[in-house]
């Protein structure tokens, strides 16, 4: 389908309006008039008149064609304007009302932080309802989501910072991914110098971080499945991030054990033998008909094998993640799947995501497309979730939204009260910085304006042995930014 835009340049907006609705279209962007015959089509029209500026939409497709404008007065966004009225026509077209309206970007938590501060919150709520279309209940989660963050924002300081560890390895890859990772039936022979150069570059990176008198605030190690490692591997990382750093002023240190078959006794008491208690068991389903559908080479056994090994071994602070949208998953199995884990296992935090349709995965790349019914599926999904984990005392605490979801929904951490991800925060509202380590990884440094500046690493393992020196010097530009920060 053809965008039209007449004396303006919103395509970015307008075209991710449109997907939302179309996901499976492709776009065009065109400054021009359109054909008169010209039948599917989308098009934006401004036309400046003194302090005002007249906003058309049109929305050409199939049967339906309709045409709307109105006025904005002076200082009014237009380009809102704009999406305002297509969302309408998109609405009455198919028949669907969004759960998040016109927004379409990642971090609406930040959006609402940002305009509480001017309006207050019951303010924006309103704004979020009745200016963005996003739903009554939508808003709530949002609301309830900001309030949980901000207390954990407020907990730290310019000084402060997070350290990523990356280990892009994995048993296999599950057909829904895009990560950059690496399965390590092709690549096991790179897992033993990898951990050798990590090792290295965590040191490297402590050097740097005291010599700049900053803080460490919470540790992340995820992937990839960091537990490919083995115990002896994991150990020698883990023990070279506690060696190396000043660990006083660290509130949270969490590892990936994402796969369940990846896990052993031997791995968690390396794990706890360092001093870290947060894991991550992530089953993502507990129906074995749909670990097979997405290329998960474990069990529904597995996870409790590996969760109740957890627990033995001395974890008390567990997270599990369930997504939402499988193929192959029913509403009663996405329910098995939440009410086994709440109500029989109680983990710590449940991370409840939607299935994003990402064009590198394999579900994307074999053709698998979005459709209305598997949109409606997830919905009752994600809302059942919601109402189990919020009647057994879990709190949302951190959300994000990514492109291609079905049915344009979320990424949502709950937990119990105090079992909150410092680093997942963190990492989503972009206030603290991230010194990031390994293949993959992005050291991300918040600069005096509030703005990031990013230090890219190689992206896969063998790169990334390959350069290592490079990956080395480009951590120099860790002590440029923060000099240029005094």
């Amino acid at each position: 389908m053809n965008i039209y835009l007449i004396n303006n340049d919103f395509y970015y907006e307008t075209e991710k309006l449109a997907k939302v609705f179309f996901p499976n279209e492709k776009f065009f962007e065109l400054h021009e008039e359109p054909a008169s015959e010209c039948s599917d089509r989308i098009v934006i029209r401004l036309d400046k008149n003194g302090d005002t500026t007249s906003v058309f939409a049109e929305l050409c497709t199939g049967d339906f064609c309709e045409t709307r404008s109105r006025t904005a007065e002076e200082g009014e966004d237009s380009e809102l304007a704009a999406a305002d009225l297509l969302y309408d026509m998109l609405v009455k077209m198919t028949g669907v009302s969004q759960p998040w309206g016109l927004l379409t970007g990642v971090r609406p938590i930040k959006l609402f932080r940002r305009l509480k501060e001017t309006m207050g919150e019951e303010e924006t709520k309103a704004h979020f309802e009745n200016v963005f279309h996003v739903s009554h209940e939508k808003t709530e989660l949002t609301s309830e989501t900001e309030r949980a963050e901000a207390q954990i924002l407020a907990s730290t300081t310019k000084e402060s910072f997070s350290l990523y560890i990356s280990v892009p390895f994995c048993p296999t890859r599950c057909s829904y991914c895009s990560f950059v990772s690496a399965s390590t039936a092709r690549t096991k022979h790179l897992i033993e110098p990898y951990t050798e150069l990590l090792c290295r570059e965590l040191e490297k990176t402590a050097e740097i971080v005291k010599a700049n008198g900053l803080k460490l605030d919470s540790v992340y190690m995820g992937g990839g499945t960091p537990t490919t490692l083995s115990a002896d591997q994991m150990a020698r990382v883990l023990s070279t991030v506690t060696c190396s750093f000043d660990m006083s002023t660290c509130r949270e240190f969490t590892v990936e054990a994402g796969r369940p078959d990846t896990v052993t006794e031997e791995k968690l008491r390396a794990i706890r033998s360092c001093g870290i208690d947060r894991i991550s068991i992530n089953p993502q389903t507990l129906s074995d008909i749909v670990l097979e559908e997405i290329g998960r080479k474990h069990t529904t056994q597995d996870f409790y094998n590996a969760y109740e090994l957890a627990r033995k071994t001395g974890f008390g602070n567990i997270n599990t993640d369930v997504i939402a949208g499988l193929p192959a998953d029913t509403l009663d199995s996405f329910k098995n799947t939440m009410d086994t884990l709440v109500y029989k296992l109680a983990p710590e935090s449940v991370t409840v995501h939607t299935l994003a349709m990402k064009r590198a995965s394999t579900l994307t790349q074999d053709g698998k497309m979005l459709d209305k019914e598997e949109a409606e599926l997830a919905m009752d999904m994600v809302a059942y979730s919601s109402r189990v984990l919020h009647d057994s005392g879990y709190k949302p605490y951190y959300l994000y939204r990514q492109s291609r979801m079905v049915g344009n929904l979320e990424n949502t951490g709950w937990s119990k009260p105090g079992k909150e991800c410092l680093y997942n925060v963190f990492i989503m509202d972009e206030s603290q910085s991230v010194i990031a380590c390994g293949a993959g990884a992005v050291t991300k440094i918040v600069t005096g304006s509030g703005k990031l500046e990013r230090i890219f690493n190689y992206k896969y393992p063998y790169e990334y042995i390959n350069s290592f020196d490079e990956v080395l010097k480009r951590k120099e530009g860790i002590v440029t930014l923060y000099d240029q920060l005094r």
